[in-house]
């Protein structure tokens, strides 16, 4: 197992944040616990129903008993001194200690002109009040400005992030959970009836105990005894016995194709479970199975009160067994608080001495796989890595920066890379730079510099190849990774990835790939609208397809592929987690005519158009919203239509706002919206085909005695990701950067 140890990001690029709740600063972790509990000593200590306004008990007198307990528990070490002022305006913008008759309420505050979310504390006539350039909500149901508008329950007040609307005064205890596991064993295991005693209860059906204090342990990686299948495998649903069994009663399309799911369907002899039910059960696998913790969205989906959501570090992915494959494991990096990042750093690999001969090509310089497996934080887009193609010899050119020790004793020390015990238990790595797809990271030679060899444009991937289809790639080297992530949360996290190589023993037909970029920044929906887009991909002569699957960003809302004849052979509905469709036995393209070699690729596109038909500003494109990663590169827009104000109008480009207000000298409009723009960000979009195939010719194919292919040629595995195809993807956005 090649282990890269963890770093940090130099400072150069994400400075450390200090800052209560916020920032990539470990200790940021405990603030929301910590503050939990000074809250509720405050409500022991200080009972807002005790502060009435009367004499001795003022809003002034509620504050000072507050603030006192604060102190204290700072003194103590139970609250970060950093989140003193944080923890002393809860208190300040309350309502307790204001005489009844002033019927003050926390009024929230939300601008029509850029959507900020702030809270006061004003009577209820005065909060009803409307203008041009905000809206304002009373909330009478709560004492504090912190309990009415945090919404997304981070403890802080902010947009995006933030409704504007009152946030649910309190939950009930019967939908109030510690985590999305403990929302899903009450809500999707006991409401079900599946924890009973006579079926996965104390009889233990097919060897299941759901009872709570056993269902995680019984779950996570343990093997089903009806199927090959793990009952859950973190990131991947469709290995995940549990999901699978499931979803074929509740919504049996969902299925992969191909997979036929042993005996009953359940809850077996009841109701379904409701598709949002089985929707946040995949959301909670894909984001590997936290036993803690609150995956986003499940909240809505279980109907559920949950804590804020916080970054989640997935379970290690184990290495493959000794001499049946190797691990490549990423050294971790820092991902701050709201905050989006796509990043390029070097390491140098050998793995020789642990690949047995007869998983090496004729020359003993190549390895030989069939399968990948990937799994990361789901805070990852995706992570691709590649080669450089130039020797070892380049590996201290001067692009590559400084090689120091990333953790282990000699952290920060000048390291050589291509020595891997000069770092001791740390690893030696080049200078972290901002970069799309790596293009122009590392030696310039003209030319693409770099292949990809493994990884994937979503957190989670699984790639097994059909029987006798392998991929052959060079046993040391110098490797890039590229690794882009996004922290929509109020805490800084870590990131983690490892990825699996699972020796071929079956090396018959060398893997070739799709990966169609010819497209790939063609959808250009204008805003408030929707936009079909296709291409045609003919695959050459005696193709056959074993493996499909799709990339676009968050605009892609159905991808979808079909034959000449018309048949539809895919459909993918989720842009993070898109199908990946397999066919066993291939599909076979042996026709001489390219047109019925054909596939025909689709994806339709929303651009802002509401559920209604509406004109919705919150989810169109919008220039504000661009990450400053898009910005440096292609994915920056030129606002065509007002976000705020007469929204969905017309407007010519950034500054224009006073063409969108809703009446003159409103002030109260925002020229922000902007057609689709192609680019590497979530913000912007991509539309990419990916497979696998094989050909079924001897030429092709030439093999010696054993049956073995006599290839001595790098043979790239699947081109899964935004980065991954150092040919197309990344020439396009060289090309579009000139």
């Amino acid at each position: 197992m090649l282990v890269l140890a963890p770093f940090l990001v130099p400072t150069v690029c994400w400075a450390a944040a200090t800052s209560c709740l916020t920032g990539p600063a470990p200790e940021v972790a405990s603030d929301p616990s910590q503050i939990a509990a000074v809250r509720t000593l405050i409500d022991s200590t200080c009972p807002c129903a005790s502060y009435d306004g009367s004499a001795g008990k003022t809003h002034g007198q509620y504050v000072t008993c507050a603030n006192n307990v604060i102190k204290g528990q700072v003194k103590a070490g139970n609250l970060r001194t950093k989140c003193t002022a944080t923890v002393k305006k809860y208190y300040v913008t309350s309502t307790c200690g204001l005489s009844p008759s002033r019927s003050a309420v926390p009024c929230i505050k939300t601008s029509t002109t850029n959507g900020k979310v702030t809270c006061t504390i004003a009577s209820a006539a005065k909060c009803a009040r409307s203008r041009a350039t905000a809206n304002y909500t009373a909330c009478q149901g709560s004492t504090t400005c912190i309990d009415a508008a945090d919404t997304n329950r981070d403890l802080l007040i902010a947009a995006p992030g933030d409704s504007g609307s009152c946030a649910a005064t309190s939950c009930a205890a019967a939908t109030s959970f510690s985590s999305t596991f403990e929302a899903i064993q009450k809500v999707i295991f006991e409401n079900h009836s599946c924890t009973q005693s006579v079926c996965h209860g104390s009889s233990a059906q097919g060897g299941l105990d759901l009872s709570p204090a056993v269902a995680y342990q019984n779950l996570i990686e343990v093997q089903s005894t009806e199927s090959e299948f793990k009952r859950v495998q973190p990131g991947d649903k469709d290995r995940s016995f549990l999901w699978l069994k499931l979803a074929a009663k509740t919504d049996p399309s969902q299925l992969p194709p191909g997979v036929q799911i042993p005996g009953a369907a359940m809850p077996n002899g009841l109701a379904a479970i409701s598709a949002d039910e089985l929707e946040a059960l995949r959301l909670w696998i894909y984001s590997g199975a936290p036993q803690t913790g609150t995956v986003g969205g499940t909240e809505t989906l279980l109907n559920a009160c949950l804590p804020a959501p916080a970054p989640i570090t997935i379970k290690p992915l184990d290495p493959p067994p000794a001499g049946k494959g190797v691990q490549f494991v990423m050294p971790p990096w820092q991902l701050e608080a709201h905050s989006e990042h796509e990043i390029c750093f070097a390491t140098y690999y050998d793995i020789s001495a642990q690949v047995p001969q007869q998983y090496q090509d004729p020359s003993g310089t190549l390895f030989r796989f069939n399968a990948q497996e990937l799994r990361q934080d789901p805070q990852s887009h995706h992570l691709i890595l590649n080669r450089y193609v130039g020797t070892a010899a380049d590996i201290h050119d001067a692009s590559f920066g400084s090689w120091t020790c990333n953790g282990g004793t000699k952290a920060g020390q000048t390291c050589e890379p291509t020595d891997l015990t000069s770092c001791d238990t740390g690893t030696c790595t080049s200078s972290v730079k901002q970069s799309f797809a790596c293009v122009g990271f590392g030696p310039q030679k003209g030319g693409f510099t770099y292949y990809s060899i493994g990884g994937a444009q979503k957190a989670q991937s699984t790639s097994d190849f059909i029987s006798g289809a392998f991929a052959q790639i060079p046993m040391k080297g110098i490797l890039y990774w590229n690794s882009h992530a996004f922290n929509l949360t109020s805490q800084g996290t870590t990131m983690h990835a490892w990825l699996n190589y699972t020796f071929a023993d079956d090396t018959r037909y060398p893997v070739q790939n799709i990966f169609d970029t010819s497209k790939i920044f063609a959808a250009n929906a204008a805003p408030y609208t929707t936009q079909s887009l296709c291409n045609d991909y003919v695959v050459p002569q005696g193709t056959r397809l074993f493996s499909l699957s799709s990339h676009t960003h968050k605009r892609g809302k159905h991808f979808s592929v079909t034959l000449p004849d018309g048949s539809s052979i895919y459909d993918s509905f989720v842009y993070n987690d898109p199908l990946t469709a397999t066919f066993d036995p291939p599909l076979v393209f042996d026709s001489a005519t390219a047109a019925q070699r054909t596939l025909r690729y689709c994806s339709f596109y929303n651009n802002g158009v509401g559920t209604n038909g509406a004109p919705d500003p919150n989810t169109v494109t919008r220039r504000s919203k661009t990450p400053d990663s898009a910005k440096n590169t292609i994915g920056l827009c030129s606002p065509t239509a007002c976000a705020a104000g007469k929204i969905g109008s017309a407007c010519s480009g950034v500054g224009d706002d006073r063409t969108c207000d809703s009446a003159a000298g409103a002030n109260d409009g925002l020229c922000d919206a902007c057609r689709i723009t192609g680019g590497e960000s979530t913000e912007n979009e991509m539309f990419i085909l990916i497979g696998q195939y094989y050909l079924n010719s001897a030429s092709a194919n030439a093999r010696d005695a054993r049956g073995r292919s006599t290839s001595t040629e790098v043979i790239l595995p699947p081109q899964m990701g935004c980065g991954s195809s150092h040919a197309g993807h990344a020439g396009h956005a060289m090309t579009a950067a000139q």
